[in-house]
């Protein structure tokens, strides 16, 4: 153990080099740091630890997604389906409607029962059809379905937030599932929490449909609506009656971007080579008729289609602000929602706690390193010295790793960086240790150093892999402030037994072939 490799001395001094290099920004702070940057070679490391919600200031907020919602549609779809495939059949029925996680309709003739279950087979292979009193079908989906629904509705929500946060421009957001159908959202540094609010509470579920202007509103709000039209509210107030079919749904959109014409902001949007297509089948059919432009069961506008729009772009008009145009367009971006989201728990989090909390964290930083330093260099003498220069070590490389990972600290996180200054010295005293005992046994300096290295390596790294286990079980189980101790814990836990086995290690070499000792100060 005596003996060092020229390559092993190459890489302990270059490690902790770069620990240095990679941890200075975060000395000078992320304000000086970016003032200096545009000067600075581009091969400088110039990323920070970024700060947590705890400590920095923020938004919290728990969020439920409506899956009854998602299986609803799918009903209400397989209801309009089963109408249009047994009308196509010519069968009579009564009563359809939806029933539980299914529809049910009794037939008109019980002849036609096979050739039912057929056609609404044909609608939805996955379905479970059963047979009530004689001629009543009920078609249910199967619980695996509305599993799989309930499940892919909650991970296509987590990705249609993180889109829309990444819009926004947050750094570092936490966004994770909670539960079966929950989603936490955790957003550092955010000033405007109700901004953020109104973009994740939209669906942003964007249709293009026709208005039907054979019926005027208010004969509409009178009660008097055909079977295939709805009255929806309007952007300026009113309401108007648009056709239930959708001509063009937003989900063809590859583009959209605030924009302004005649002074006035507007949002431009673009449709991939299916939704052009699409789009310009719907308005060559319906020139001169109404188009109506529905976001979310709101009609934002209802132009008179004069020509046929065949480029697959468009411009939406709805008496915006630059901010309303700039939140649409990034909604549209982002994409629909497959269902609503609803706020259940919010929290804000000011920056002058945040502040709180990290100088409390510093203030235990410092006074845990005070008191390891000293009780090091008191008990060790001049090895105590060399275990406080690794810890110095050992501390950059926690924060070098924390700044390239741009891993998130938060509160606990200091704790486990507190925690690590106490470990970090461990293996340093189960070596010191070893050696006092061979030196008692009356072995010469440089076997008794090699001898504590040697049986003292077995009980450091099982002691440090034991931890390091459970900090990754920590990590992989645990949420929010747990993963961020679970992660400063284990790279203080790494940089411990690099710094105890290799960087004090060559101090201790380096010293021994410069002085060549008859005993050791320790």
């Amino acid at each position: 153990m005596i003996y060092f490799a020229k390559w092993k001395v190459v890489l302990v001094v270059g490690v902790c080099l770069l620990s240095l290099l990679y941890a200075a920004p975060n000395v000078l702070g992320r304000a000086k740091v970016d003032s200096w940057a545009s000067s600075l070679p581009g091969w400088l490391p110039t990323k920070t630890v970024n700060l947590g919600l705890d400590l920095q200031g923020g938004s919290h907020l728990l969020l439920e997604v409506k899956v009854d919602v998602v299986v609803q549609e799918r009903l209400n779809a397989l209801q309009d389906g089963a109408r249009a495939a047994l009308r196509d059949a010519r069968i009579g029925y009564t009563d359809l409607g939806v029933v539980g996680n299914g529809i049910a309709f009794t037939l008109r003739d019980p002849a036609d029962l096979e050739t039912a279950r057929s056609a609404v087979r044909n609608v939805e292979s996955d379905l479970s059809i059963r047979t009530d009193e004689g001629n009543r079908i009920v078609a249910s989906l199967t619980d695996s379905t509305v599993q799989g629904l309930r499940r892919a509705a909650v991970e296509q929500s987590i990705e249609i937030v993180r889109r829309r946060i990444d819009e926004t421009g947050t750094r570092e957001p936490t966004i994770q599932r909670q539960g079966e159908d929950r989603i936490l959202v955790q957003l550092p540094g955010v000033d405007d929490p109700e901004r953020v609010k109104r973009l994740l509470g939209q669906t942003a579920k964007l249709t293009f449909r026709l208005v039907d202007d054979d019926i005027s509103p208010a004969d509409a709000q009178a009660g008097r609506i055909p079977p295939g039209s709805e009255l929806l509210p309007s952007r300026d107030g009113g309401v108007e009656v648009v056709r239930k079919r959708v001509m063009v749904d937003g989900s063809t959109l590859v583009d959209s971007q605030p924009s302004f014409q005649d002074g006035q902001p507007v949002v431009s949007f673009r449709f991939d080579s299916l939704g052009a297509r699409r789009f310009g089948e719907a308005t060559s059919a319906n020139v001169e008729k109404r188009f109506a432009i529905v976001l979310d069961n709101q009609v934002i506008s209802a132009p008179r289609i004069q020509e046929p729009i065949l480029g697959g772009s468009g411009i939406i008009r709805g008496s915006f602000t630059v901010e309303t145009a700039n939140d649409l367009s990034l909604l549209l971006r982002a994409g629909a929602l497959p269902a609503p989201l609803t706020v259940l728990e919010e929290r804000t989090v000011g920056p002058g706690l945040g502040a709180d909390s990290i100088e409390a964290g510093r203030i235990a930083s410092i006074a845990g390193l005070v008191m390891v330093v000293a009780f090091m260099a008191l008990c060790y003498g001049l090895f105590g010295l060399f275990a406080n220069l690794a810890l110095v070590f050992n501390i950059a490389l926690i924060f070098a790793a924390l700044s390239i990972l741009q891993a998130t600290l938060t509160l606990p996180g200091i704790a486990g960086i507190v925690l690590t200054i106490g470990m970090a010295v461990d293996a340093n005293v189960l070596i010191f240790e070893r050696i006092r005992e061979e030196l008692r046994f009356g072995r010469t300096p440089i076997a008794a150093i090699d001898a504590g290295y040697n049986r003292a390596l077995t009980t450091i790294i099982d002691s440090n892999l034991t931890t390091l286990i459970a900090a990754l079980l920590l990590f992989m189980f645990g949420s929010g402030p747990v993963k961020g101790f679970a992660v400063t814990l284990s790279i203080g836990i790494l940089a411990s037994m690099f710094t105890a086995i290799m960087v004090t290690r060559l101090m201790v070499v380096v010293w021994l072939r410069r002085t060549r000792p008859k005993t050791v100060p320790i």
